[in-house]
Formats: C-alpha cells, structure tokens, sequence
C-alpha cells in the first residue's frame, strides 16, 4: 500500500471484509464437520471481539485532538459508515424487529422517527456545529452562552441521557453474551463490558471510529443475510423488502384463525422477567396520535444526543460533516428498511403450520424438545405454559423476550447455525459500538468540560487524558450493574433516552444556532426546566400511576419535557439582556459554510 492511513481506508476495509466472509465460511466448513453449535457460537462472539480490541489497541493515542474528535480527518463515506454503526445500536439490530414482531406496525413510529431525526441533524446541527469547532456538545453550550453553570447543566443532560442509553447496550451485549456462552445474563453483561471497554479506553474516539466502520461491516452482513435466506426459503422472492407484503396478509390470515386477542390471559412464569405472548390483538398501538408523538421524540431526540453529534466533529470541514450526514442516512437505511421484513417472516416461522419450523398448534412436548426452544428456556427468555392442560401450545401460552426475535430467528427458520453465529456477531456489533460512543460522549465531556474547563483548567495533557480512561472505566461498570438489574426493556430504556436528551438538549442547541437573541439564562432555564420536568413526568407516569397528559405514555414524555424548555428558555430571554455584539457575531459566523472553525486550532 501507499500513501497515507486515510488514502488506504478502502483497500484495509475491502481486505477486512474479504477476511471476515472467509471466516464465516470457516465456521460454516467446521459446522459441517460436526463442530457444536455453541463452539461456533463462542468462536464468532471471540473472534468478532478480539478483532475490535486489536483495532483499539492499534489506534492508541495520547494526542488532544486525536482522542477527543479523531483528528478531524475522518472521510465522509467512513464517518457515514461510523455514525450508522454508533447509531445501530442494540435497540437497532436486537430490539427494534422484536417490537414489530411483538406490537404490529405501531413500532414502525422506532423506524421513521429515527430515520427522520437524521434530516433535523443534517438541516439544524451538523455543519453549524462542526463550524463552531468544539470537542463536545456541553463545549459548545459552555462556549456559545458562556459561564461554567450552562456548560454543568449541558454535562448534565448529557449524562442522564446517555447513561441509561447506555445501560440499554450493555442490556444487548449481556443478552447475546448468554445465549452464545451460555452464561446467566448477569454474568454476560460484564463480558460485554470488557469488549466495549478494549475498543474505547485506549484510543478514543479515533480508536472508536475505525473500529465502529469495521462493526458495521459485521452488523449489516449479519442482518441481511437471514432475511434474504427466509425469503427465498418461504418462496418470496429475492428481494424481500419488497415482497413481504404478502406474509404480512397470511399473518393476518393465521392470527384470525388462531384468535387473536381473543384467548384468555395467560400470564409468563414468575421467574421469567420481560416475556411476552402474541395472544393480544396490536390494533390500538397504531394509534395516530401515539405514533406521530412516539415519532416525534424519536427525531428531536436523535438530533439532541450527544454521542451521534460528536461524530460529526471528526470530519475535516463543514461540507464533509453535511456529506457525512447523507451517508449515515444510507448506512441506515439498509438496516430500517429490512426489520419489518425481518419480523414478519419470523412471525410466519412461528404460526404457520405449512412450514416445518411452526411452533404453535404443535405438541407441548415436540416444541419443548427442539434445541433452540431448551436453550433459549435455560437462559430464561423463552416459555411455554400449559395453561389448558391439552399438551398443545396455544397463541397465549408461547412467551418470549421481544429482545431475543432477531438474535433467534436463524433458529427459528432452521438455518444453519453458522447464520446463528454471524447474527450474535452482528448484535455485540451493534450494540458495542454504540457503547463506545456513549461512554466516549461521557468520559469525554467530564473529562473535558467539567474536569478541565471547570476544575483544573492547567491540567497537562496525559493527565487529562488519564482521567477520561479512569471515568470509561467507572461509568461502564456502573452501566454494566444498572443492566444486570433488568429494570426495563432495550427499546424503553432507548425511548427513555432520546426523551431526556430532546428534553434538556434540543431547543438550547437549536436555538443556539439560530436564533441570535437566546443568552445564557434563557439556555440554562431551557436545560434546568426540561430536563426537570420531563423527569418529574416520567416518574409520575411509570412509578407514581398518575394517569398521562394528552395519552403521552412514559415513552414519550419528551414531549413535556421539550415543551416546557422551550417555554421556559424564550421566556427567560427575552426578559432578560441580549448576549454581546461578539456572541452574536460568532453565531453569524457559524452559520456561513466557509471558512475556519469558530474556536480554531487551538482549542
């Protein structure tokens, strides 16, 4: 090779791809050689695992500016491919089609609010804020209104959201972890924790960078795959994204006939935390107004989190982090635009009696003893009751973890368990590389805003860069105990989220950008004010019973929370002084494409 790191990006991710399908093909010869199924299982996990760890290793640095925004040299078309791997989170790839699966086509609300949040990203925040020059996103609060108290408030939100963000992450990793290892799930988050730590800790965000490019990589070949094999297995066609409109009719077909929504309640075992049946009818969670509001936190609070507007800060100039936008929407998009086949066809797997795999309707005893069923029972994310005492397994007696859908369906659809092995590889992808990013946004702002803009604003370079590996440690063990203890499922704790984040974030970021007259007090009651009262919402709606405001579930209490920081910040400003000439001219300044960064080199 010649030329610099950045001129081979191609040829080492081509060679790395090249590399990665042989060693599908490996597992797949050794399979057939009579390998065990939790030996390939533990193998791709291992594998997939200790390539992201020598990626970090190699990309170990003790410089500024390359640990906190990769140097600023990161191509669109690779920072496309990193964003989408930071944003293919677990919820993404492991959680997201179990919605669909489990609660019909309101969860699509998950898809388009995700996906249209990227459009507020590009529109709103990316190149005005790659303009500005910043390290973080409490950089660029401390430093567009000024004083220590906003930028403690911006650090503030940042935590909250991304922490129980987090936590979902470390929930995903601990899933996969016990089901490939076959450990207890509390056990598998702290594996996971150590794979996300070896990414992270040495090399920051570069090392976070190249090491996300080479998860996505691994996430897309691992969930497109199974959904091209069922297709064609079930006679759909070979484009399933465009043919599964005809299994979502014989679904239809077979709930009517299986009575959907109509059986008697049956209730999971005890012991099994978090299943669920498809005996209840999913017509109302496609309700309009709990759709549009659903997707609504989901796009305010995409362009409001810190660990995805930091990945735009990487890029060399203000018309590269645009680029890199357009590319991340279509990374993306070729994951959103297969979960809804993905869970259909996994769905007709289960209920359709003309294929062999179906599971309802047949004996309790058969169903008991398919591999598949025993091993995701022994980790306790899949049961059968027999309520009724007919030895038949009816709609309302199957319970599994929506969480487990993705991750299963290989062998649910009787593929070969090498395909069973690729999807766990493209899971602890998914979900570790959206855990460097948010424990990198984490550390990063402490690190950064509160220990060395705040604290000890001498403090020398490896100093400062030892207390942001210190903080990755910490916080990812609290994060990997908060998911030990099951508190909520992946998606709700991703909706949870995006609510903080959109609640304390979006309109002083937004505002910020755009409108000249928004001061630091106006900021600070913005992010005090929204953050306050979409929490207080949300533990009144979730712990206290009150009943919602508006329909506005604890999924979506972002909405409050938004509203009254934008209430609250206009408010504020306009009764109190106009920011200085020199603020507004630098807002001015943000806004005109060309040109240096607004803080410069230096900062």
């Amino acid at each position: 090779m010649q030329g610099d790191f950045i001129s081979n990006l191609p040829k080492i991710y081509g060679l790395y791809t090249g590399g990665f399908l042989i060693f599908v093909l490996l597992m797949a010869v050794l399979e057939q050689n009579g390998v065990s199924a939790d030996t390939i299982g533990i193998l791709f996990v291992s594998f997939t695992i200790i390539i992201y760890a020598t990626i970090g290793w190699l990309s170990r640095t003790m410089q500024v500016d390359a640990y906190y925004v990769a140097g600023r040299q990161v191509p669109p078309v690779f920072n496309g491919m990193a964003t989408a791997a930071d944003w293919m989170s677990g919820a993404s790839f492991v959680a997201m089609a179990g919605g669909i699966y489990m609660g019909g086509h309101g969860y699509l609300a998950f898809v388009v609010g995700w996906t249209g949040g990227y459009v507020l990203v590009a529109v709103l925040m990316a190149p005005y804020l790659r303009k500005f020059g910043c390290y973080t996103v409490p950089d660029f609060i401390g430093t567009r209104y000024g004083g220590n108290f906003a930028r403690l408030l911006a650090v503030l939100v940042l935590v909250v959201a991304s922490f129980t963000y987090v936590t979902a992450q470390i929930n995903a990793t601990g899933t996969i972890a016990a089901r490939a290892l076959q450990i207890p799930f509390e056990m598998g988050v702290w594996f996971g924790l150590v794979g996300i730590l070896l990414c992270a800790m040495l090399g920051g965000m570069r090392a976070v960078t190249w090491t996300q490019v080479a998860q996505y990589i691994v996430l897309i070949i691992a969930y497109l795959v199974p959904v091209f094999w069922m297709s064609n297995k079930q006679n759909f066609g070979m484009i399933p994204q465009f043919s599964y409109g005809d299994a979502v009719a014989r679904i239809g077909e077979l709930e009517a006939a299986l009575r959907l929504g109509a059986l008697e309640a049956v209730n999971a075992p005890a012991d099994f935390p978090g299943l669920k049946a498809l005996s209840v009818a999913h017509a109302s969670a496609g309700d309009a107004w709990k759709f549009v509001t659903l997707a609504a936190c989901m796009m305010l609070g995409t362009a409001s989190l810190p660990h995805i507007l930091m990945r735009y800060f990487t890029t060399r100039s203000v018309r590269s982090a645009r680029n890199s936008v357009a590319w991340s929407l279509f990374f993306i998009f070729l994951l959103y635009f297969t979960a809804p086949a993905l869970a259909t066809f996994t769905k007709l797997q289960i209920l359709d009696p003309n294929l062999a795999t179906s599971i309802i309707g047949k004996s309790l005893q058969d169903v008991m003893a398919l591999d598949w069923v025993q091993k995701w029972h022994d980790v306790k994310m899949l049961a059968i009751v027999d309520a009724n005492g007919d030895g038949i397994v009816q709609l309302n007696e199957f319970f599994m973890r929506a969480d487990i859908v993705v991750l299963a369906t290989p062998e649910i659809a009787g593929l070969p368990y090498v395909i069973s092995g690729l999807v766990a590889a493209g899971g602890m992808a998914a979900a570790m590389s959206t855990a460097d990013g948010l424990l990198l946004a984490i550390a990063n702002a402490l690190s950064h805003d509160l220990y060395y803009k705040i604290i000890d604003p001498k403090a020398e370079t490896r100093k400062r860069l030892i207390v942001a590996r210190v903080l990755l440690i910490v916080i990812g063990a609290l994060g990997a105990f908060v998911a030990s203890m099951k508190l909520t499922g992946i998606l709700g704790a991703v909706a949870w989220a995006f609510c903080f984040a959109m609640s304390g974030l979006f309109f002083p970021l937004v505002l910020g950008v755009w409108w000249k007259r928004a001061n630091r007090a106006g900021a600070i009651a913005g992010m005090a004010v929204g953050l306050g009262v979409g929490s207080w919402y949300l533990y009144q709606v979730k712990f206290v019973g009150m009943a919602p405001w508006f329909e506005l579930d604890h999924l979506r209490f972002g909405i409050v929370g938004a509203t009254a920081s934008l209430v609250a910040m206009v408010v504020v400003t306009l009764m109190t002084k106009a920011p200085d000439a020199e603020t507004q001219a630098m807002v001015d300044e943000i806004r005109i494409p060309k040109g240096e960064t607004v803080l410069g080199a230096s900062h």
